[in-house]
C-alpha cells in the first residue's frame, strides 16, 4: 500500500535546476500492528499519512525557491530538488536513494525502469550508475536512525552527502507502547523523549493521561521562518488534484473525497470512496493540522539549514579561483559539472548564519549539538503546552552545558521529580566501584586511596599535588606540614654542637698525625689509611649538619648520598687496615710472602672496592 513517491509522476515533487538536491522524508509510516489473537485473519497493513512529514517536504521546496529568488548567494546557478517518500522503511528508502543519485527525474521513469528490470540486481545497477551521472549530489533526509543509517552506509561508497534531519525513532513506534500501556491501565510515569517526538502534538491527543510531565531534547527551535506558513497554506486547487500526496492530505485533513481524485491509499480507516464528497469552501485556517502548524519549527528548521548548508558550499566552490583550489594540483570543482565528494568537502568547511544563527560544524563535519529540554504540560484548555524549561549546548565548559529550570518543570506526579535511580551518588572523599554483572547505574563507593582526594560526586578521584595532601576525610587537598629540627632548638644545638666537636677532634687528630707523619709510630700506623680514616669520619660528622635546619630539594638530595658514601669509606678504610695487620702477622711466618700482595696500591684499590659494594 506504501508506494513512494516517484513511481507515477504525479506522486514525485521535482522541479529542475543546475543541481539538484535530493529528499527524503517519512510520508507515509506503518503504525505498529495489535496482538496478533489467532482468533480471526490479521487486517492487511496499512500507512498512515503524517502531515509533519508533508511539511517537511515543502520546507525545503520553499527553502530551495527562496534561494533562487535570491541576488546574493548563488546568482548563476539554480537549485532544484526531487522529493520521494520513504515510508519510514530501509527497503523502500533504499530504492527511492538510488533513483535519487541515479540522475533520473520522474519523467520517463517506468520506460527505464522496465528496461531495468531484467537485471538480476537492480539496486546495484542503480547505485553504480550514480558514478558516471549523479542527479542529487546530495540526499537530505530521512527522519530515522535506522533508515539513515542505512542509507548512509549504501551511499558512502560513492561519497555521497546525507544530512540526517533527526540520530531516533519516534512516533509510530511510540503509537504502539502509548496504546498498550493503555491497555494495561499503566500510568504515573515520567517519560524521557528523543528529539523523534519530544514535540509532537499528536501523540498528546490520544495518550494526555500518560504523557503529562514528559521531559524531551527537542532540536532547536525557529521562531519563524519569514514566509513558509503562506507557503504552506497556498495551496491551489490544481496542484491539490495533481499531486497524490497533497490530494491525500487533503481528504485525510477534511474526511471528505476530491471529484476525480486520485488518492487510493489505504489507510485502515474503510474505503475512501465511501466519504462525502468535498465542498469546495474547505480551508487550512478553519481546522488544526500538524501541516500548518508553525509554533514547533525544529525538523523543519533542520531542513531549512540543511539546503543552505548545500547553497553556500555550492557559493564557495563557485568563488575558488584557479590554481588555488583544495583539489589536486590546486584545481577547482566547476559547479555545475562537479563530484559528491568535492561538495563534501565544502560542506565541511561552510560557515554562515541562517534566521540569524550561527552555522558551524567541527572537525568531523558535525554541527555543534544544541538541544532545548522541552516539559509537556497541559494548559487550561486541554491542551498541549510545550514548555522550554533547560536547554544543552555542547559548546559551553564541561559541567555546564546542560543547564535546568527544575522550578518550571511539571512532574507527572506529584510537585516532586520521580526517584529512579540504582545506587546514590558517592559523597565527597569517595569513588565509584562499579558491580560486576549489574546495570551500569548500580555501583558501591569506596574511599578515595592514599594520595587521593574527591570533592564532588564524581565517578573517580584525583590524586593531589605533590606538596599537598587530602586530609581524613579525603576531601580536600591540603598543604603537607612540614617538621624539621631547627638549628636554635634544644635538641638542634646539642647535635650541632657534638658534630662540630667531633669534626674538631677528627682534625686536630689529622693535624698531629701529619706532624708526626715522620715518626715510625706513624708509619707503622699505615700513615695512608690513617689519613683516609681521619677524612672519612670528618667528613660524616660535617654530613650531619645537613639533617639540620629547613630542608630543600637539593639537600634532600645530597645528604643521604653523602652520608652513604662517607660512612662506607670509613668502613672500608677500617677493614683494609684490619686486613693489613693481619698481612703483617701472617707475613712473620717462614715462607709467607702475603703482604707483597697487599701493597700501597692494593689497599687504596680495596678501600674504593669496598665502598662501592
Amino acid at each position: 500500500n506504501c508506494v513512494f513517491l516517484g513511481e507515477e509522476g504525479s506522486n514525485s515533487l521535482y522541479e529542475d535546476g543546475d543541481v539538484v538536491i535530493g529528499g527524503l522524508f517519512p510520508l507515509h509510516y506503518s503504525p505498529v500492528p495489535s496482538l496478533l489473537t489467532f482468533k480471526e485473519r490479521p487486517s492487511p497493513n496499512s500507512y498512515n499519512f503524517s502531515a509533519r512529514a508533508l511539511r517537511w517536504m515543502q520546507t525545503m521546496a520553499f527553502t530551495i525557491r527562496e534561494i533562487n529568488e535570491r541576488t546574493d548567494l548563488l546568482p548563476q546557478l539554480k537549485l532544484g530538488y526531487h522529493i520521494l517518500d520513504s515510508c519510514d522503511e530501509i527497503s523502500v528508502s533504499l530504492r527511492a536513494s538510488f533513483l535519487l543519485v541515479n540522475g533520473e527525474p520522474e519523467r520517463g521513469l517506468k520506460a527505464e525502469r522496465g528496461r531495468r528490470i531484467a537485471s538480476k540486481n537492480e539496486a546495484l545497477h542503480l547505485g553504480c550508475s550514480a558514478v558516471n551521472r549523479t542527479l542529487s549530489s546530495v540526499i537530505i533526509g530521512d527522519a530515522g536512525s535506522g533508515v539513515s543509517m542505512a542509507l548512509l552506509q549504501s551511499l558512502g561508497s560513492f561519497h555521497i552527502p546525507v544530512k540526517v534531519i533527526i540520530n531516533f525513532s519516534g512516533e509510530a513506534e511510540m503509537q504502539g507502547i502509548l496504546r498498550e500501556m493503555q491497555r494495561l491501565n499503566l500510568t504515573g510515569f515520567q517519560w524521557i523523549a528523543s528529539e523523534a517526538w519530544a514535540t509532537s502534538k499528536s501523540l498528546w491527543e490520544k495518550s494526555d493521561n500518560l504523557l503529562k510531565g514528559t521531559l524531551g531534547f527537542a532540536i532547536q527551535r525557529a521562531i519563524v521562518i519569514p514566509g513558509l506558513q503562506q507557503h504552506l497554506l497556498d495551496l491551489t486547487h490544481s496542484a491539490i488534484h495533481k499531486l497524490a500526496f497533497l490530494t491525500e492530505f487533503w481528504e485525510e485533513t477534511f474526511n471528505c473525497r476530491l471529484n476525480g481524485s486520485v488518492n487510493n491509499h489505504f489507510h485502515g480507516l474503510g474505503s475512501n470512496q465511501g466519504r462525502a464528497p468535498c465542498k469546495g469552501t474547505e480551508d487550512l485556517n478553519d481546522v488544526y493540522s500538524p501541516y500548518s502548524d508553525v509554533t514547533q519549527l525544529r525538523v523543519s528548521y533542520n531542513v531549512y539549514k540543511a539546503v543552505y548548508l548545500v547553497a553556500y558550499a555550492l557559493q564557495d566552490m563557485s568563488n575558488c579561483k584557479a590554481g588555488e583550489g583544495p583539489f589536486l594540483k590546486k584545481t577547482c570543482a566547476d559547479p555545475k559539472n562537479f563530484e559528491p565528494w568535492q561538495l563534501l568537502h565544502y560542506m565541511k568547511l561552510a560557515n554562515f548564519s541562517a534566521l540569524g544563527e550561527k552555522v558551524n560544524f567541527d572537525q568531523n563535519g558535525d554541527p555543534i549539538a544544541y538541544y532545548d529540554l522541552m516539559n509537556w504540560q497541559r494548559g487550561p484548555d486541554g491542551y498541549l503546552n510545550l514548555v522550554k524549561v533547560g536547554f544543552y549546548d555542547a559548546s559551553l565548559p564541561a559541567g555546564r552545558s546542560l543547564v535546568i529550570n527544575d522550578s518550571a518543570i511539571m512532574w507527572p506526579v506529584g510537585k516532586q521529580a520521580v526517584q529512579s535511580v540504582c545506587s546514590n551518588s558517592c559523597p565527597p572523599g569517595s569513588r565509584v566501584a562499579r558491580r560486576k554483572g549489574e546495570p551500569i547505574c548500580c555501583y558501591d563507593c569506596v574511599p578515595c586511596a592514599e594520595g587521593e582526594f574527591s570533592n564532588t560526586t564524581s565517578l573517580d578521584c584525583s590524586r593531589c599535588s605533590d606538596d599537598t595532601w587530602p586530609n581524613n576525610d579525603r576531601d580536600l587537598c591540603i598543604p603537607k606540614t612540614i617538621e624539621y629540627l631547627s638549628y636554635f632548638e634544644l635538641m638542634g644545638v646539642l647535635l650541632c654542637a657534638a658534630l662540630t666537636i667531633g669534626a674538631s677532634f677528627s682534625l686536630i687528630i689529622i693535624a698531629i698525625f701529619y706532624s708526626y707523619k715522620d715518626t715510625a709510630l706513624v708509619r707503622a700506623n699505615n700513615m695512608e689509611l690513617s689519613f683516609l680514616l681521619l677524612i672519612f669520619i670528618t667528613i660524616c660528622f660535617l654530613v650531619g649538619l645537613l639533617f639540620l635546619g629547613k630542608p630543600s630539594d637539593w639537600l634532600c638530595w645530597i645528604r643521604y648520598p653523602a652520608f652513604g658514601i662517607s660512612f662506607a669509606l670509613c668502613l672500608s678504610c677500617l677493614l683494609a687496615k684490619t686486613t693489613v695487620v693481619l698481612m703483617a702477622f701472617r707475613s712473620r711466618l717462614p715462607g709467607s710472602n702475603a703482604m707483597k700482595w697487599f701493597g700501597n696500591k692494593q689497599q687504596r684499590a680495596s678501600v674504593f672496592l669496598g665502598t662501592a659494594v
